[in-house]
């Protein structure tokens, strides 16, 4: 399960100008460039009204096969990790409801995992222009989101969720994953 640790990339608590800082001091990365496979996601604490609800839930990342082939939210439970459809998941409700039965949904994904799941693709990766530099960003197939990118070395990035309605943005981090 990924947990918000000390090994996180960006661990520990910066405000929502330290992160937005740092993400516009990252250099920019190309879709193109961005290695294929499964990334481990970590949530950026910045005290954000989301924060601790991915990983609360079972969130374990991201997973790029190209440009064209993206699934956006991957999921753990036990040994297993899957794509889940982010239609299927209330994302508008993340921050009203409580850590405690985000963790008792982690505890149900055996069982109703499967009614999330999807083998289809639901995110495409885009060069777009933000925060003053060209860089790759994720865009959500059926959603109004998009997730921006900037490297911090080789195998992490820096991504900033921008969720149409949501006051601030999101941060998280992706780290390769070599399994």
């Amino acid at each position: 399960m990924v947990e918000n640790d000390n090994a996180a990339p960006f661990a520990g608590y910066r405000t929502r100008e330290e992160a937005e800082a740092l993400f516009d001091g990252l250099p920019a990365v190309r879709a193109e460039e961005i290695t294929t496979g499964r990334w481990r996601g970590y949530e950026v604490d910045t005290g954000h009204p989301m924060g601790g609800t991915l990983s609360a839930s079972g969130w374990y990342g991201k997973q790029f096969d190209d440009v064209n082939t993206v699934h956006p939210l991957l999921f753990a439970s036990g040994s297993k990790i899957f794509p889940i459809d982010p239609r299927r998941v209330p994302l508008g409700l993340a921050d009203r409801i409580p850590l405690g039965a985000l963790r008792a949904v982690r505890r149900g994904l055996p069982v109703f995992g499967p009614a999330l799941r999807t083998r289809k693709p639901t995110a495409r990766l885009r060069d777009i222009e933000f925060r003053g530099a060209t860089s790759a960003a994720m865009v959500y197939d059926h959603l109004p989101i998009i997730d921006h990118f900037r490297r911090a070395d080789e195998r992490t990035l820096l991504g900033l969720m921008d969720l149409r309605g949501m006051s601030q943005p999101y941060f998280f981090a992706l780290r390769r994953d070599d399994a």
